[in-house]
């Protein structure tokens, strides 16, 4: 896939704003959040990046953008060393599209990025929000009542419908400690009729190991990604730590960045485990904070933002003016 020539307009422009907002205000760091990459589009999540999409979309950023290994972007914010368009690439979780359809992407176009990993659902597991994922994708009932769950019966009829049910049952389930999770997962599972369920979403351990040959860092995202906030202060972090240690024992290499599961401060996460991330040796930690970081902000906070534009163009702008606002 090459770039158009509408493509090349909007990255030069991007490239533009990106550096003026640079020499003018300080050199500052956008750093972009996905989580899959589908080799194909998803009729339930028709927005969901796609190959095609996305490699449009990392085409304009390398055009735009100078990317920087996440590790190096947070050195040299550190010392006041950042160039004028400074931006890095991270994706949450640990998914196995992310080594399969976005690395090849990544490789072609010569752009670091950084996979942070969920380690418990690593080699056949299943995050928890992809159970009621598939267990509503691949029902083959008509109707599901959810009762149990505090909902009325719902039609899943169509790919809408079961969006529609989807949207609803996660939160419910979201804020639950992993361990509540569990049966109110199975008992949905019973509910959707006992559907064959994917053991294949999440990455191997030696797809992980593959990582940093292929030029992308490997972080830390806890082992069972739970909200941080919704456990007592030890178990919280035994999750930090545990994620880091199965990962060093895979890769028999330092494991320097950590990624708060969900990401917002004062919701998800808050002071108390920033502490424990600089006390646990981490290096820098990244939220889900909307923004740009500069010189001087806490590296065991760093913003993340991805526009949510459907259209490539309106997308790059998006993220150029995020990057000069700041």
């Amino acid at each position: 896939m090459s770039m158009g020539l509408q493509d090349r307009g909007v990255a030069g422009a991007a490239r533009a704003l990106a550096w003026a907002a640079g020499a003018a205000r300080g050199a500052r760091l956008s750093t972009l959040i996905f989580h899959r990459v589908l080799r194909e589009p998803d009729p339930i999540f028709p927005l969901e990046l796609d190959a095609r999409r996305f490699e449009r979309l990392m085409r304009i950023v390398a055009a735009a953008f100078d990317v920087l290994p996440l590790h190096a972007a947070t050195a040299r914010l550190a010392s006041g060393d950042l160039p004028p368009r400074a931006l890095t690439i991270s994706f949450d979780d640990g998914y196995a599209d992310n080594h399969d359809v976005a690395l090849p992407i990544l490789q072609r176009l010569g752009l670091p990025a950084t996979i942070f990993i969920a380690t418990s659902f690593l080699d056949g597991g299943r995050m928890w929000n992809d159970t009621v994922i598939e267990c509503v994708r691949r029902t083959r009932l008509e109707r599901l009542d959810l009762a149990e769950f505090g909902l009325p019966v719902l039609p899943c009829g169509s790919a809408a419908e079961r969006r529609r049910v989807i949207d609803q049952l996660l939160p419910v389930v979201k804020y639950r400690p992993p361990a509540d999770r569990e049966p109110l997962l199975q008992r949905l599972w019973v509910l959707c009729g006992q559907p064959a369920l994917p053991q294949d979403l999440m990455m191997r351990s030696d797809q992980v190991r593959a990582l940093p040959k292929a030029g992308i860092d490997v972080g830390a995202h806890t082992v069972h990604h739970p909200i941080l906030r919704t456990l007592p202060d030890d178990e919280a972090r035994a999750e930090m730590r545990g994620s880091r240690e199965r990962l060093q024992q895979i890769l028999d290499a330092p494991v320097a960045l950590f990624a708060y599961p969900n990401g917002r401060p004062g919701t998800d996460y808050d002071d108390r485990h920033a502490a424990m991330a600089r006390s646990l040796g981490f290096a820098a930690a990244v939220s889900t904070r909307p923004g740009v970081a500069k010189a001087g902000d806490d590296l065991f906070q760093l913003p993340r933002f991805t526009p949510w534009e459907p259209n490539p163009r309106r997308w790059a702008i998006s993220l150029a003016l995020s990057h000069v606002r700041g």
